[in-house]
């Protein structure tokens, strides 16, 4: 209600026009794939890729076989310009995480807890046992795990649980956890479920979509195990301080160790994780991932392309999976390119071919697709990894590429060229291009990958999929606008609810010009034009309860050609005009 202004003065008032929004900040890349181990389906944010190895691990090792895997490749090198990067493993039919029911009680038939692993796989599965020179089993390695039951109080109902590596021994142990004074009585606060806790996700899919269910009621406190099926009708201290006294239905676990098993990487993935010239429809890193029948390794890719569809949960801007060529999982790398059309703020890497293929391969699997959304780079190279070389696809060092672009410039600057678009890991390519075959490439809206003398492999392209000629068939404008449509979504989400008034619209335009101004100060925009005032929040609109901006944008091009004319003059010309 406005001041009743009765008798003369002077009378002040106040518009903050300040407000400062968060604005986008360091947003993160999204990897989808096979790793050694972790959560099946579960995407998971890592920050630095010495966290990506404790949950997913690096490579797997299997006697004198050491198997490499593309995601862990891409994830380090995407890791050391980017602070942040989520990860979803995939798994084939059947997959399932390890488990141990084999703790006994004191007294009764019944385990009083089940212990699981939080990460999936046959990974975890150590079925090794201990021998009289306590030595363990060559089954087991340091990504297994042991459990160990001590400190068992009967008259105080307490118990420590021990979360041992599954090649260390009795002489030799390898403590990753200990958790002790542990109860299972529902209402102590050492409660084994609270202590531990007993969460883990169920996938759902059905007509509302794809989305993980949690289960259980307290959350994870360890890295390695959650409990389930716990029995609290087992001896502890009552209010009274008298011991309850253990009913036939269990008791306090008796002071043992053991291992786990049961877990499985899926039907689809007992064979080689580790097919790099040989990644086909059937065989992905040893994951079957064709569309013939809707097999199950091609589910789980769809199913974690359509977790990552959710922008509410997964704040990215980049998507990518390693593995993945249009010519052998067309339908997959469809699926991956509309998950990023649907969300509109993220941008994907797609390999066009396998191994060993064409020019002309590349070429036509590049006229397959058509989005500003996404690009193709081609042809494979090799780096280095962990002491041995391995080819990799594009789409393993591009991340990495884009991650440096950004870390040195901004989203609106090429990914590409010898400033910013090395790939400074790769040793070499699978094929030198000539200037014919890059400009083949190119015109197919295929991003060459260029060797020049005394300066490595770098992109030397940075068209998107789109086939009509316009700004956004080039990456650096596809990602300005995913960038400025963040900042904007950010902005405006503190203004739903509020009465589409005048002041709400200066608090729009109050952050959003000024950002603008910055862009275009970093040499992203030429010119711009923000528009919300009554000329386009006419009373219809205001009455439909919607607020309408328009934003103009002339955003900077890369000088992609550089033309110099060389003219020859004749003697006695002068250079003065």
């Amino acid at each position: 209600m406005a001041e009743k202004l009765i008798s003369p003065g002077v009378f002040t008032a106040e518009n903050d026009l300040s407000f400062i929004p968060a604005g986008v900040g360091e947003i993160g890349g999204a990897i989808v794939g096979p790793t050694v181990k972790g959560p099946a389906l579960v995407p998971t944010t890592v920050n630095s890729y010495a966290e990506y190895v404790q949950v997913f691990g690096d490579v797997f090792t299997s006697g004198s076989t050491v198997t490499e895997y593309l995601t862990s490749i891409s994830a380090r090198e995407y890791l050391k310009h980017s602070g942040t990067l989520t990860v979803v493993r995939v798994l084939g039919a059947g997959y399932s995480n390890a488990t141990s029911s084999a703790i006994t009680a004191v007294t009764g038939a019944v385990a009083p807890f089940k212990l699981n692993t939080i990460a999936d796989g046959l990974t975890q599965n150590s079925t090794g046992t201990e021998a009289a020179n306590n030595v363990l089993s060559t089954t087991g390695t340091k990504d297994n795990l042991r459990w160990e039951i001590t400190t068992n109080n009967l008259t105080k109902g307490t118990f420590t649980l021990v979360i041992r590596r599954g090649n260390d021994s009795s002489k030799h142990k390898v403590i990753l956890e200990t958790h002790s004074g542990l109860s299972l009585d529902p209402n102590s606060s050492n409660y084994i479920a609270k202590r531990i806790g007993d969460q883990h996700n169920t996938l759902s899919t059905g007509v509302d979509g794809t989305f993980l269910q949690p289960t259980g009621n307290f959350p994870n406190r360890s890295s390695y195990v959650y409990v389930s099926d716990v029995v609290d009708t087992v001896d502890f201290l009552d209010p009274n301080g008298a011991v309850r006294v253990a009913t036939a239905t269990g008791s306090l676990p008796t002071a043992a160790s053991g291992t786990f098993g049961g877990g499985a990487d899926g039907t689809a993935a007992t064979g080689a994780k580790l097919m790099f010239g040989d990644i086909s429809a059937t065989n992905n890193q040893g994951l079957d991932a064709s569309a013939a029948g809707a097999n199950a390794g091609y589910n789980q890719y769809g199913y974690a392309f359509d977790l990552l569809g959710n922008q509410d949960d997964y704040d990215i801007n980049l998507l990518w999976s390693p593995g993945l060529n249009n010519a052998d999982h067309s339908g997959l790398c469809n699926k991956m390119i509309t998950t990023c059309e649907s969300r509109g703020d993220c941008f994907a890497i797609v390999d066009p071919v396998g191994k060993g293929k064409t020019i002309a391969n590349a070429v036509a699997e590049g006229g397959n697709e058509d989005s500003s959304y996404a690009a193709m780079y081609w042809p494979w190279v090799q780096t280095s990894a962990n002491g041995r070389y391995v080819w990799t696809p594009a789409s393993t060092l591009m991340p990495g590429v884009i991650a440096f672009n950004d870390k040195v410039s901004h989203e609106w600057y090429a990914p590409a060229g010898l400033n910013r678009g090395g790939l400074s890991t790769a040793i070499q390519a699978e094929r030198k291009l000539t200037h014919a075959n890059r400009d083949t490439l190119y015109e197919a809206a295929i991003n060459p990958l260029a060797t020049f003398p005394g300066e490595g492999v770098c992109a030397w392209g940075q068209k998107t999929l789109q086939r009509k000629a316009s700004a956004l068939d080039r990456v650096n404008v596809r990602r300005l606008l995913i960038n400025l449509k963040k900042f904007i979504a950010s902005t405006s989400r503190y203004l739903v609810f509020e009465n589409n008034t005048n002041a709400t619209r200066n608090r729009f335009l109050a952050s959003v010009n000024p950002y603008m101004e910055s862009v275009q100060e970093k040499n992203g925009l030429y010119a711009f034009k923000v528009v919300m005032d009554d000329s386009n929040n006419t009373a219809d609109i205001i009455d439909r309860n919607i607020m309408k901006g328009e934003i103009y944008l002339q955003p900077a091009k890369a000088a992609e050609f550089i033309v110099v004319d060389f003219n020859i003059m004749p003697t006695g010309a002068t250079f003065e005009d």
